[in-house]
């Protein structure tokens, strides 16, 4: 619903960084190698709907406030999707054709990281209700786009007025 996402400022995380150059926040989107052994050479990771998220937290802090125990659990659907796999469904969904450049690796990125979220799963008898990419990225650019017209009005506001 528009709601909810994230907030960082100069975040890093690829839906948001899409979400921003498709919010013309920034002017492209860098992918960090195209070399790795992957069906069309990306990083793949598992993306998770931020209110599937939340959903989690709250399952988590009911669990403790019951008396349950501490855990460390993946939050995730278990399965990931390729950087260029999430920059077309975010260009099918915005109707834009971004700019992406591309370029060399970085230090210390995985090649693939999927959550394995099988105990979060029966922990909490969860199913995600919004495992769905290009739902996850429409939701985030939806929010990038409210926090953009909202930031901007914002500014305006600021701005001092001129008596001549």
């Amino acid at each position: 619903n528009g709601l909810n996402g994230q907030r960082t400022k100069n975040g890093t995380h690829l839906i948001k960084v899409a979400s921003e150059v498709v919010a013309k926040i920034r002017s492209q989107i860098e992918i960090f190698g195209t070399d790795y052994s992957t069906a069309d050479g990306t990083c793949i990771r598992d993306f998770i709907h931020v209110e599937d998220l939340a959903d989690l937290h709250v399952m988590s802090v009911k669990h403790l406030l019951s008396g349950g125990e501490s855990s460390i659990l993946n939050c995730g659907y278990g399965q990931g999707f390729s950087v260029l796999n999430v920059l077309s469904v975010m260009k099918k969904i915005s109707g834009y054709d971004f700019k992406v450049v591309t370029s060399g690796r970085r230090k210390g990125d995985s090649e693939q990281l999927v959550a394995g979220a099988s105990r979060i799963r029966n922990l909490f008898q969860w199913t995600p209700k919004r495992n769905d990419l290009e739902l996850i990225c429409r939701s985030a650019l939806q929010w990038e786009l409210a926090l953009a017209v909202k930031n901007q009005k914002a500014a305006q506001q600021a701005e001092p007025s001129v008596y001549i």
